[in-house]
């Protein structure tokens, strides 16, 4: 009997899309279908969901791997509560390996994506899109993060990084689109702690702690210093060479805007208060947004009322 695919996300019809976009069982895999849908870029991937068999999951690797043009795959995982020991995913692997890592995670019942290979060394740059508002029809505000080349999203996201820039906007009417004046956007460049040598060190840090172990490229053991030799030797220079990031992030401010204006407007609850976006440019270029994260949802599906009370207030 012949065993049933998974469909790749860029194959999917709009009504599968549409359908996958109000299933908040997989949060990512949902706003990677709404991302898709409004036609702003996502990464082609397949989703593979807890209960689905060995075979599954490596006749869905070889097809995507087969459509993707590539030998190897990477691997997020979703579910609808984030443990803080959650796996950290978005490296990539050769296919052999998929199917014993996708398993692990299966078997803690969370759900897998296999998506195109990335190259998260090589960045240009990294920003992070936040939208606010107090309540409906009220105005709120937009701020984005940046990181130049050679950092990542999850830096941002989970790594303790602070921006090297800052760009936000008040007085963000979500309902009603206006352009802002550029005199309007309040740009600030971070001054962190140590300077940029500081910054520097703590992604290496994680590096050498998280991804590089990870991905079996150095050991428990190794230290920033070994993350920084693994770079150098294969040439990722990116992170030790100028970071424009300041320009760069003027260059797509616009952009951004139009783009978070959209989402907004689009958001299923529309009674959202935080709302937050990843955006990477690759070295390509390649641009490509990943997931759209509602603050008020998070972890509505297992949170009692008055935990997630607590959260909203602070």
């Amino acid at each position: 009997m012949a065993i049933a695919l998974p469909r790749p996300l860029h194959a999917l019809a709009a009504a599968e899309l549409e359908a996958a976009a109000k299933d908040r069982r997989w949060p990512k895999w949902q706003t990677m279908a709404l991302l898709h849908s409004m036609k702003l870029p996502v990464l082609n991937a397949s989703l593979i969901q807890p209960g689905d068999s060995p075979a599954t999951v490596r006749n869905a690797a070889h097809a995507l791997a087969a459509t993707t043009g590539t030998e190897t795959l990477m691997i997020r995982s979703d579910g609808g509560v984030e443990k803080k020991q959650y796996y950290r995913g978005g490296n990539t692997f050769p296919i052999e390996e998929i199917g014993p890592r996708a398993a692990r995670l299966l078997a803690d019942g969370r759900a897998v994506i296999l998506a195109e290979p990335t190259n998260r060394f090589t960045n240009r740059l990294t920003v992070l899109v936040r939208m606010d508002r107090p309540g409906p029809g009220r105005p709120g505000s937009l701020t984005l993060e940046a990181l130049g080349p050679g950092y990542d999203v999850a830096d941002l996201t989970r790594g303790h990084i602070p921006p090297q820039v800052t760009a936000h906007l008040d007085d963000v009417d979500f309902a009603h689109h206006q352009p802002p004046r550029w005199d309007e956007w309040k740009i600030t460049d971070d001054q962190c702690l140590g300077g940029e040598d500081a910054r520097r060190i703590r992604r290496l840090e994680r590096l050498a702690s998280q991804t590089l172990t990870d991905g079996g490229q150095l050991d428990s053991e190794a230290g920033p210093e070994h993350a920084e030799t693994w770079l150098r030797q294969r040439g990722y220079l990116h992170l030790f060479g100028p970071q424009p990031t300041r320009e760069a992030l003027a260059k797509r401010a616009r952009r951004l805007f139009e783009d978070a204006f959209v989402l907004a407007r689009s958001q299923p609850n529309r009674n959202w208060h935080c709302l937050a976006t990843a955006f990477s440019v690759f070295e390509e270029p390649r641009t490509i947004y990943w997931d759209l994260v509602d603050g008020e949802r998070k972890y509505a599906a297992t949170a009692p009322a008055a935990a997630r009370h607590e959260e909203r207030a602070a």
